[in-house]
């Protein structure tokens, strides 16, 4: 590979470096990895062959990742209505409406992501769709991906009537006479997808999969962890990175099943072997999932104390106690990372539970587990991250106060909960290890409102907006950080990514202004003029 000089510009070394970020005036890249910077990097755009880039006053820092993401989910969605630009509930059934006419033949319509918070509850009733769909089975996934909305024929078609018990760990929502309504929580929704609906063809989840990695591509981003991955999705991401349709690299968490996790050690063993053996460098297979919970909005994160509006009711978890600290003891043992999506306050104490307990019980090594989301945290367990050296990945595009959180969230938790969510600032502060995910499809692929958002809590578009919880911000040299430093260690990988220094891997982003500088809500809007990925250029505009 040729030598690459970069000039005319910043080169953020290291943004994240204590004190003051490092920088130059520029650097080199031979060999996929980071070689000079300063005047070294100027005199090598002397030797022969040499790439000179001028940056025209841009900023060169380390590309950003993606800590926690479903890009398989989020690329079939294209295939489906376009119901995710819905302003309304007759939005999304026009949208459907739309689609049909467009594909009279379809056996299944299947569509994602509709806002829940369109009707009273999140709840949706069949029959609405019916007015649309007819006799064509229908299933749309709210933006949670935990929920589902579906027609009369689809219900017909999984056998769900009123004498239909709920799933464990799920719900089928009922009208008041016992008959399904129409909405589908958790376990109910998921092994719906997977038992009853058709999947998508091989080609079809190529195309999905290569067209994900191009928008990440195309933001500047290098490194994505796909959060949930079933047996179906190996093949497909195998064969993706056989055929070079891959655009980043991508991380995969196989979904640990509580029922089955036992037989499932050999499976992901497996799995992970035939990941290594492919030797592609943009492909990896080095960790489990699991959902210890649902989310708040649907009444199913595990709560330490009954919800506001649900005196009762205190969530859905996933996972029993003794049996999660078995799993995630058995798994560490194996060797995998683990990454466990804990929503609510008790999920959120069990995966501290759990990955304690497995620290103590297998030998010493190092451990980059990770807990994704700790969407509300109990102000007891924020210093746990940092003494269990356990990496907190957020997702900081929901530290606002939207809609969601207005009119479900909030209400749901009560106080002073509501305020002991995405404690950001905090859990930075107590020495842990932040890293920042976007969980595409939930909400919006790109890193840059998100930046934004992590440093004012609230929504870009209205800079003059109150910030939601001022003390849980950052600067803007830690949400960065978070992105490129803290994703190097979740991708295990912190010893040769994260930063632009001497003999790093050649990972970086070319933007129009130096994201520390400019105005936080500008972030959202600064334009990516360029991406490498271990020195190969993935991006020009």
């Amino acid at each position: 590979m040729s030598i690459t000089v970069f000039t005319g510009g910043t080169i953020l070394v290291d943004p994240a470096r204590s004190g003051s970020p490092l920088t130059s005036d520029a650097i080199a890249f031979e060999d996929g990895a980071v070689v000079a910077l300063g005047s070294d990097a100027t005199a090598l755009a002397e030797r022969a062959g040499a790439t000179l880039i001028d940056l025209a006053g841009g900023t060169l820092a380390p590309a950003p990742g993606d800590g926690h993401a479903h890009p398989m989910l989020g690329g079939v969605e294209a295939l489906g209505p376009a119901i995710r630009a819905a302003a309304d509930k007759q939005g999304i059934i026009d949208a459907v409406a739309a689609w049909k006419a467009e594909h009279p033949d379809a056996e299944w319509i299947v569509g994602g992501s509709y806002d829940a918070t369109f009707s009273e509850g999140g709840l949706f009733d069949a029959r609405w769709l019916d007015e649309v769909t007819g006799d064509t089975p229908t299933i749309l996934r709210a933006w949670d991906y935990h929920t589902a909305w579906v027609n009369s024929a689809a219900l017909a078609a999984g056998g769900i009537t009123a004498d239909t018990p709920d799933p464990d760990l799920g719900r089928i929502v009922r009208r008041a006479d016992g008959s399904p309504l129409g909405t589908l929580q958790e376990a109910a929704a998921n092994n719906f997808l997977a038992d009853v609906v058709p999947a998508f063809p091989l080609e079809q989840r190529l195309d999905a999969i290569e067209r994900a990695t191009t928008q990440y591509a195309a933001l500047g981003m290098t490194w994505v962890q796909d959060a949930w991955v079933e047996p179906g999705d190996l093949p497909v991401y195998l064969t993706a990175a056989e055929q070079g349709r891959l655009h980043t690299r991508i991380n995969l968490a196989f979904r640990a099943d509580p029922a089955r996790w036992r037989e499932q050690l050999a499976e992901f063993t497996s799995g992970r072997a035939s990941v290594r053996a492919l030797g592609a460098d943009r492909l990896s297979g080095e960790t489990v999932k699991f959902f210890v919970d649902g989310v708040i909005e649907s009444h199913t994160a595990a709560l330490l104390a009954p919800y506001a509006d649900r005196p009762t009711d205190t969530g859905l978890p996933n996972w029993d106690a003794a049996e999660l600290t078995a799993a995630a003891t058995a798994f560490d043992a194996a060797g995998f990372q683990l990454h466990l999506h804990a929503i609510g306050d008790a999920a959120n104490r069990s995966a501290l539970d759990a990955i304690e307990a497995a620290i103590a019980a297998n030998p010493a090594r190092q451990r980059d587990h990770v807990i994704a989301h700790v969407a509300l945290l109990d102000p007891a367990d924020v210093s746990r991250f940092a003494q269990l050296d356990i990496i907190a990945n957020f997702e900081p595009y929901w530290a606002q106060c939207d809609a969601v959180m207005r009119d479900l969230t909030i209400p749901h938790l009560g106080h002073p909960r509501e305020d002991w969510q995405y404690l950001i600032g905090s859990v930075h502060r107590s020495g842990a290890t932040i890293s920042f995910g976007s969980d595409w499809p939930v909400t919006t692929i790109d890193w840059r409102p998100a930046v934004s958002t992590a440093i004012t809590r609230h929504s870009h578009e209205e800079p003059g907006a109150a910030a939601w919880l001022p003390d849980e911000r950052v600067d803007a040299a830690t949400a960065y950080g978070a992105y490129t430093r803290g994703i190097a260690r979740q991708a295990l990988a912190a010893d040769t990514r994260g930063t632009l220094e001497v003999g790093r891997t050649a990972d970086a982003v070319w933007l129009a202004e130096n994201p520390l500088e400019i105005a936080a809500e500008a972030i959202a809007e600064v334009r990516v003029l360029g991406t490498w990925l271990a020195g190969d250029r993935t991006f020009t505009p």
